[in-house]
């Protein structure tokens, strides 16, 4: 009587659950080893993520968490209405992925109260930034920043520290 054997592999999302002989559960786990993870690998090297910590690092001089929502720490007077807009969303982002918002996305409404401009001036920022890639229009016309902005803006963090300060 031959022995079955189960192995269950989890490797980040994916799971994997080989049953049978020693012999034949050898051979699947290695090929799985040898095809899978190695593609895995590679597609990660090339995926944009955002490591959340080091962003509060980065911009917490820049953008706040309050409990009325994301705030702008510095002087809109030194900043474009693109850059307002940029980094109050980049705040509802930070609130999103604490825990400390519903949604990363933000309404019009609330971008121009923030702003302090007119509702035209406003969505002509919006339609602008959406235009560039920076922003995204939800199903609900909302607005969310991309994850290719949160990355410039990372990688132009130091030219816009100097304009600022």
């Amino acid at each position: 009587m031959e022995r079955l054997i189960t192995v269950h592999v989890k490797y980040g999302d994916v799971e994997k659950t080989f049953s049978g002989s020693v012999d034949d559960v050898w051979v699947s786990v290695n090929r799985f080893f040898g095809e899978f993870v190695p593609a895995f690998d590679v597609a990660r090297k090339v995926m944009l993520t955002v490591d959340l910590p080091q962003l509060i690092e980065d911009f917490k001089d820049v953008v706040a968490v309050a409990p009325e929502g994301p705030e702008v720490l510095v002087s809109k007077e030194k900043l474009t209405d693109s850059e307002t807009l940029r980094f109050y969303l980049l705040g509802a982002y930070i609130a999103f992925r604490l825990g400390k918002r519903a949604t990363d996305a933000m309404a019009k409404e609330e971008l121009q109260a923030k702003l302090g401009k007119s509702s035209k001036i406003t969505s002509t920022r919006l339609g602008e930034l959406v235009k560039e890639g920076s922003v995204v229009k939800t199903e609900e016309g909302n607005y969310r920043i991309t994850t290719v902005a949160i990355k410039k803006l990372q990688d132009e963090l130091k030219a816009i520290k100097e304009e600022i300060w």
